[in-house]
């Protein structure tokens, strides 16, 4: 089974940076596509980035030229780093992965982790 745990949320003021992790295991990671999606309180869940098995890299355009989505495949490691981050960037943070690259920006990706939160203020 696919496994993904990710890490480094917390709290930060705005401005400030934090760098998430999404471990994985289960699979070949090489050969996926990752994504990361958010859901805020109230809110429904939002796509935010996405890489493929390339490395080719996607954004969504409330996060482009703040947030750089990255993968180690060594470590079989996914990160998003966020910079000048924003109240409304306050979220509980989730990885994704699939064979497709649609399905890790369309959020119908098979796998998912268990989230982590990044509060802004």
């Amino acid at each position: 089974d696919v496994q993904l745990v990710e890490s480094g949320g917390g709290s930060v003021q705005a401005g400030g940076s934090l760098r998430l992790s999404c471990a994985a295991s289960g699979y070949t990671y090489s050969s996926y596509c990752m994504g990361w999606f958010r859901q805020a309180p109230g809110k429904e869940r939002e796509w935010v980035a996405a890489t493929d098995s390339s490395g080719g890299t996607s954004y969504a355009d409330s996060v482009k030229g703040r947030f750089t989505i990255s993968k180690d495949n060594a470590k079989n490691t996914l990160y998003l780093k966020m910079n000048s981050l924003k109240p409304e960037d306050t979220a509980i943070y989730y990885c994704a992965s699939d064979h497709w690259f649609k399905n890790v920006v369309d959020g119908t990706a098979r796998s998912w982790g268990q989230g982590t939160q990044v509060t802004v203020s």
